[in-house]
Formats: structure tokens, C-alpha cells, sequence
């Protein structure tokens, strides 16, 4: 499947995660745009790379979001950057852990406004040119834990679970104009941070690395394995195209089993 020609925007793609979903799209043809709160310096390898790669346009741009103006200035360097934004994929992310008690009142607001209102806003900025195109995809980034609660993680829980929900309500104010709205739900994905916490594992417990991974999923994923990043972006890339034309409003689990126990 071809997206030549489309432009995307992944926020909180400078590594991890969002860089995999990223990469996945310029493989297919898309035109990107990367976003992080590193300086511009630091991202010009990745993006240099990934565009020699993959024979398309990436660019970075730093932004806070969260404000509402960091979320604005994104969208504005993104349109002016892709010229059509095709693809909206709300990956940023914030979490503090904390029981609710001891929760820091700032931690809070700047999870609701990160996790959050920056997915509401850049939504609403990106809208009314699929609408005129008549063509979108948008995805939000949940979790496990927006459907599923852990202790100590109060933030992270709400705002995954209000993701889903806004998730729904924007596929169906889309319907009929070519635009798709999903959440995407992963479970424990093997990103640089999950590596280091298996390492850190393997080195205080004396286990091998299969140990290890099967010990940090315990009571977790029932597959016992680490999520592949590259596959969360081949969904995406699935998710883009017309055999998902009518999956909309969805929460797509990519969780080994996680939610069926």
C-alpha cells in the first residue's frame, strides 16, 4: 500500500514509539513531520536518515504542549511544513507516578494538558482539511491502561481513558467525509525506556534476558513477550488505507492478550 504524497504528524516522535509509527509511515510513502521537546540540533540525523531511507520529506519541530499556543505553533509548522496533513497521530505523553494523595496538583494539570487537550486541539486544527480533501486519518494513542486501572498512575489512567472517548466522539462527527478516528492500545512495547527497565531488571534479579522480559510482564501480557514497535506502526499504516475505510471509532488492541484475561 502506497500513502505517497500524504503528510503526517506524529507527536512525541523524536524516539520510541512514535518514531517506529513515524518510520512506518515514510516507509509507505508519507511525508513527515517529527515532534519533540529536543532541540532542532539534535534531530537532524534522524531526519536526515529516515528521509534519505524511506525517499521522503521529514522534518522536526520542537514544541511544548502544554500550552495551547505550543500545540498551535506545532500545527502551524506542520501545515506549512506538509502542506496537506493527512495523517494525525497523537502519541505525546506525560505520567508521574503518585498514589492519588500525594499527587502533585501541577503533575496533574500538565498531564490534562499534554495527554489530553493537545490531542483535542491538534484534532480540531487538522479537521476541516480532511474535510476538504475528503480524506483523514487520526489516530490517539491509549493504552492498556484506558481500559484497564493501575495504582499510583492516576493520570495516566484518566487521561488514556478520556483519549477513547474523545476517540468516539470525533469518528462520528466524520462519518461521510472520508475521515477515521481510532484509538490505538498497546500494552508493553519495546522502546528504548522499556529496554533500560529490563536491563536494570536483568542486572538486580541476575536473570537472563528471556527471564527478565517474562518477569517484567507478569500479570501483564499472557504472550510473555514484548510488543514489537515496528508492528504498532505497521498497523498504523494498515489503519490508513482503504481495506480500514470503514473502521472507525475503534480501540484496536496490540496488547498480547492483556484485555482477555
Amino acid at each position: 500500500m502506497s500513502l505517497r504524497g500524504k503528510g503526517a504528524l506524529v507527536t512525541g516522535s523524536s524516539n520510541g514509539l512514535g518514531l517506529a509509527m513515524a518510520t512506518a509511515l515514510a516507509q509507505a510513502g508519507c511525508d513527515i513531520v517529527l515532534h519533540g521537546l529536543e532541540a532542532p540540533h539534535a534531530m537532524v540525523e534522524s531526519c536526515e536518515t529516515l528521509a534519505q531511507r524511506c525517499d521522503v520529506r521529514v522534518s522536526y519541530v520542537q514544541a511544548d504542549l502544554t500550552e495551547v499556543a505550543g500545540v498551535d505553533a506545532l500545527m502551524d509548522a506542520a501545515l506549512a511544513r506538509l502542506g496537506t496533513l493527512d495523517v494525525l497521530v497523537n502519541n505525546a505523553v506525560v505520567r508521574h507516578f503518585a498514589g492519588i494523595d500525594a499527587f502533585p496538583l501541577e503533575r496533574w494539570q500538565e498531564a490534562l494538558a499534554v495527554n489530553l487537550t493537545a490531542a483535542f486541539r491538534a484534532i480540531q486544527r487538522a479537521l476541516p482539511g480532511m474535510r476538504e480533501r475528503g480524506f483523514g486519518r487520526v489516530f490517539n494513542m491509549t493504552s492498556v491502561y484506558g481500559s484497564r486501572a493501575v495504582a499510583n498512575r492516576v493520570d495516566y489512567v484518566t487521561t488514556k481513558t478520556a483519549l477513547i472517548g474523545m476517540t468516539r466522539s470525533v469518528a462520528l462527527e466524520t462519518l461521510k467525509h472520508g475521515i477515521t478516528c481510532n484509538a490505538i492500545c498497546p500494552g508493553s512495547v519495546l522502546t528504548p525506556n522499556i529496554d533500560g527497565r529490563i536491563n536494570e531488571l536483568m542486572q538486580a534479579r541476575e536473570l537472563d534476558r528471556d527471564a527478565a522480559v517474562r518477569a517484567f510482564l507478569e500479570g501483564k501480557q499472557p504472550t510473555g513477550e514484548l510488543i514489537e514497535a515496528a508492528h504498532v506502526g505497521e498497523l498504523v499504516v494498515f489503519l490508513c488505507g482503504p481495506a480500514a475505510a470503514h473502521i472507525t471509532g475503534a480501540t484496536m488492541p496490540i496488547e498480547g492478550g492483556w484485555l482477555a484475561g
